[in-house]
Parts: structure tokens; C-alpha cells; sequence
């Protein structure tokens, strides 16, 4: 089941929308669950809500493997502010970025999970808490399992943003001392790039992002998809091969 609350984002001062996954049988199955935060909730669950008409179809993976809850707030859709949000450092792109990311993911580890742990049945620990997201929430969930190692031991980034930043990116995951259960599922698409030129500058980019993390300490999950674009429905075709690989599910 997917319930929707307003939570209170204080380094923004504005409310903002979550969309929460919860087992059907939560209230009654005496169970705990493990944790994933997630960015741009509005694009994971119903194609009613999706930006572009089409979601990543998370409702009815997780109803077929109901071993997780999933937290995903939306992303603030005024103006450039979703960038300024979902990105950690200053960036030359788009005009110039002012990344707020940093600010967002304190108020996510220090606020919102424990009033997250606080209210329903999950595994608080580090071991079951994990992060994901695509494009910029791609960006923001590989910053954060790097930096935030002490609270996420699992990230999903689905065709992460880093060329927006890879110079301050490639120096933090550098001095990163990952724990050793850290897992981290990264891919990019064939076809997110519009030549032979750039998908060679993505493919590097994530390589090299691939062997900082496995420095650090990390396992990493490589995935070049073949024909792959920069959208929700082929995100939504990784979805078994991602949280097989985070989680271990059979």
C-alpha cells in the first residue's frame, strides 16, 4: 500500500509531500522492515503523479516482494529548485547551481528518519538503511552513502548526475572510508547519451566512480544498459537486478 503525509523540511522552510511504501500486512505481521529513502516520490508509484505520464511501477514490484518500506518525499517542482535541492556542491551547469543538497540530507538523517523510525516498524539500524534515486536523486543518493556511511549502508543510483560536479564529487570519494558491507548499484544507458563521444565521457565517469567506491572500501554493482535512456520506464526494467543486489533477495 502507498500512504501519502506532508512533512515540514526545515533548512527550506516549505512542506512538502512524502509517498510511503508499506507491506499490506504491516500493521498485523509483527514484522520489521528495512528502510529505503528514495528521491522524487511523485515518479515512483503511479503514472498519475509522474512528471512525464510514466513511473518506475515500485507499488507493484514491492507488492510482489514485500520485504522493505520505501520513503520518498517529492522533489520541489518550482523553477531550478529541484536542481539547487538534489545537488551537494556548487555547479557551473544550467546557468549555475547553488547545491542545497548537503542541508537536505542533514535534515533527512538528523529529522526525518527518526520520525520515520519513531512511527512505523523498521529496521532503523545502518545495515538496513539504504538510499536511491535517479538522475539528480542518483547524484544525491551516491553522495550520500559516501559521506553519510555511518547512516546508509546500501544505495541505488540509477544513472547518477555526476558530470554536473565530478571534480568535487571524484575528491569526497576519495577520502571516503566506506564501511565493508557498503553496496552500491550504479548504472547508465546506452542511449542517455546523444554520441559515441559522450557516452564515452559517461561510461568513464562512472568507472572511475565505480573504482573510487571499491577503494574506499565498497562492492559495486556496474550496470551498462544497452539501449538504456534517461527515463522512469527503464529505470523500472533494473528494478529486480537493483534491489537483488542491494538487499540479497531471492
Amino acid at each position: 500500500m502507498v500512504e501519502t503525509f506532508t512533512t515540514w523540511i526545515t533548512p527550506y522552510g516549505l512542506d512538502r509531500n512524502v509517498f510511503l511504501y508499506l507491506p499490506d500486512d504491516w500493521k498485523t505481521s509483527g514484522r520489521r522492515y528495512p528502510v529505503v529513502y528514495m528521491f522524487d516520490g511523485h515518479n515512483l508509484f503511479f503514472d498519475s503523479t509522474a512528471t512525464y505520464g510514466t513511473c518506475w511501477g515500485l507499488k507493484e514490484y514491492l507488492d510482489d516482494h514485500p520485504e522493505a518500506i520505501v520513503v520518498a518525499p517529492e522533489c520541489n517542482h518550482e523553477g531550478n529548485k529541484r536542481l539547487e535541492e538534489y545537488c551537494p556542491y556548487e555547479s557551473g551547469w544550467f546557468g549555475g547551481i547553488h547545491g542545497t543538497g548537503r542541508a537536505y540530507l542533514n535534515w533527512l538523517t538528523g529529522e526525518f528518519k527518526p520520525y520515520i523510525d519513531a512511527h512505523y516498524p523498521t529496521l532503523p539500524d545502518r545495515a538496513h538503511t539504504a538510499i536511491g534515486g535517479s538522475s539528480m536523486g542518483g547524484l544525491m543518493s551516491l553522495y550520500a552513502v559516501a559521506m553519510h556511511n555511518t547512516v546508509f549502508s546500501k544505495a541505488a543510483c540509477l544513472s547518477p548526475s555526476v558530470r554536473l560536479c565530478m571534480a568535487p564529487l571524484t575528491a569526497d570519494l576519495q577520502k571516503a572510508r566506506l564501511r565493508g558491507d557498503t553496496r552500491v548499484y550504479l548504472s547508465w544507458g546506452e542511449l542517455e547519451a546523444r554520441d559515441q563521444h559522450q557516452l564515452a565521457e559517461y561510461t568513464d565517469n562512472a568507472l572511475t566512480v565505480a573504482r573510487l567506491l571499491m577503494a574506499g572500501g565498497a562492492a559495486v554493482h556496474p550496470y551498462f544498459q544497452m539501449n538504456g535512456r534517461h527515463c522512469e520506464a527503464d529505470w523500472r526494467s533494473q528494478l529486480d537486478r537493483c534491489f537483488r543486489f542491494l538487499f540479497g533477495w531471492e
